[in-house]
């Protein structure tokens, strides 16, 4: 089974926090799938957050991870459909190429989304979309 996963769940995996134990069980024996600004995103956080030895062990643990997962392009039709989303729901830039990205990998079709992000759930709720935790 595959999930389109955010850079919110993805970093739960990564850091030591509250939603940790609920992320990994929403990940653990799935493929993952996401949008490739999720690269950017995910990297950046680690850095603004950890330092020294933590950092190196978080950023060789994503590196590992991201070359399993499906990173859907942002090309023009998923940057389209982000857009299509935003003006939709409302949802920040890159919540919208989230939604754009998810969409665009299965989202309609039943894909399940991963993310502790409250607007972003929120926004794919309202479009039907199924939403884990």
């Amino acid at each position: 089974m595959s999930v389109y996963v955010d850079s919110s769940a993805l970093l739960k995996i990564y850091l030591d926090e509250p939603e940790t134990d609920a992320a990994e069980e929403a990940l653990t024996g799935k493929r993952w799938v996401t949008g490739c600004h999720t690269l950017v995103e995910v990297r950046r956080n680690l850095h603004r957050v950890l330092d020294g030895g933590e950092l190196d062990s978080a950023q060789s643990r994503f590196a590992h991870d991201w070359e399993e997962i499906d990173a859907m392009d942002l090309g023009e039709a998923t940057s389209e459909l982000a857009a299509v989303m935003a003006e939709r729901t409302g949802v920040r830039s890159l919540d919208a190429l989230h939604l754009g990205a998810a969409g665009m990998a299965g989202a309609d079709n039943g894909l399940p989304i991963v993310t502790f992000d409250r607007r972003l759930s929120d926004a794919a709720r309202s479009l039907g979309w199924t939403v884990l935790p």
